[in-house]
């Protein structure tokens, strides 16, 4: 029951971050799209990054493909922490540290799987009667 439990509020700590990430993004987007157009990249990815946060969050919450969820959100953190690769600027910095860290745990987490407390859509293959 432990591990089953700590894996499910481990997962939940993760999706909350990116959920609040995907809210950042709704309120001021601003923010995100001054980092993207620092790296000539079209501000309005910042769009594809909001939807793309809120459901990778809500499906790690729910326990739905965990492992290919946390797999793309570690390939997602590793990405955008060279967006904070800003040397001279120790809060981007730290920033850059973090995402490399949130990728480790989404590793761990592709690692683990889903776990016991996960959203089940059938308790058999489909197809087999």
């Amino acid at each position: 029951m432990f591990e089953n439990l700590t894996s499910f509020f481990g997962r939940c700590l993760i999706a909350v971050l990116f959920l609040a990430g995907a809210l950042q993004k709704a309120v001021d987007p601003g923010a995100a799209q001054a980092l993207l157009t620092g790296w000539n990249w079209p501000e309005t990815l910042v769009w594809l990054a909001l939807i793309y946060n809120a459901l990778a969050g809500a499906a790690l919450i729910l326990g739905v493909a965990v492992r290919p969820v946390a797999l793309s959100l570690a390939a997602y953190c590793g990405l955008t922490a060279f967006f904070h690769l800003i040397p001279d600027d120790p809060w981007q910095m730290s920033i850059f540290v973090k995402n490399w860290a949130i990728a480790g745990g989404c590793l761990a987490l592709a690692a683990q799987g889903g776990g016991a407390f996960r959203l089940r859509f059938a308790d058999k293959p489909l197809g087999s009667g």
